[in-house]
């Protein structure tokens, strides 16, 4: 439970950062987070799609960050979060490519990402 808060910590620390690598439990479990508040919010009605949309614009920059250096994790770069406009394919993409292993070592975006851990 404490590596779970630990990678979801370390997303918020990196709010904005788009430098480096994220290893796939802080990516997954950043995104597991936000599906469950999504869906809370969309249970309370009305009331809850307007607090869905002040969460869902307090997240974007760092989903979009969480999401670019889970590419760099791949060797791949961020820029290919937009392959996500493309409808269905592209977001099967992202998914497939987010749920791949990082590479092994040193790439081109850092050192390899190891999951954040509780101290």
């Amino acid at each position: 439970m404490n590596n779970i808060i630990a990678c979801i910590k370390s997303v918020f620390q990196k709010y904005a950062t788009f430098e480096g690598r994220s290893s796939r439990p802080e990516f997954w479990w950043f995104y597991l987070l936000c599906l469950v508040i999504n869906l809370i919010f969309g249970a309370l009605g009305k009331a809850g799609i307007w607090i869905n949309v002040i969460w869902s614009v307090a997240i974007l920059i760092p989903s979009l960050a969480v999401g670019t250096r889970r590419l760099h994790d791949i060797g791949k770069s961020g820029w290919y979060l937009l392959i996500a406009l493309i409808p269905i394919v592209g977001a099967i993409i992202l998914i497939i490519w987010w749920a791949k292993p990082g590479e092994e070592g040193e790439n081109k975006y850092g050192p390899k990402a190891v999951a954040p851990t509780a101290e």
